[in-house]
């Protein structure tokens, strides 16, 4: 499903109109980034939650020549899903 597919969704199970989806989409995902920049958890009931975690420094490996490599640490976002939404998905 992409964007335009969920704003659809979104719309037709809300009864509201696309326009006012898309805004709600954009919204939450703009509010979700700027939590997530700030390294806060986003924890939705039943759904997931969206955190940041810090991954480190490390030595990896450049698959063609095998030449060592220093890969510099970074953030990542991870979702854990809740167990409503695994129960739903099994």
């Amino acid at each position: 499903m992409n964007k335009a597919q969920l704003i659809d969704a979104m719309a037709g199970e809300a009864e509201m109109s696309k326009a006012d989806a898309k805004k709600a989409l954009d919204a939450f995902i703009k509010v979700t980034g700027d939590t997530l920049k700030a390294k806060d958890k986003i924890a939705l009931v039943g759904f997931g939650s969206f955190s940041v975690s810090e991954r480190p420094a490390r030595t990896g490996r450049n698959p063609q020549t095998g030449k060592e490599i220093q890969i510099p640490a970074k953030n990542v976002v991870k979702f854990k899903p809740g167990s409503e939404l695994t129960d739903g998905v099994n």
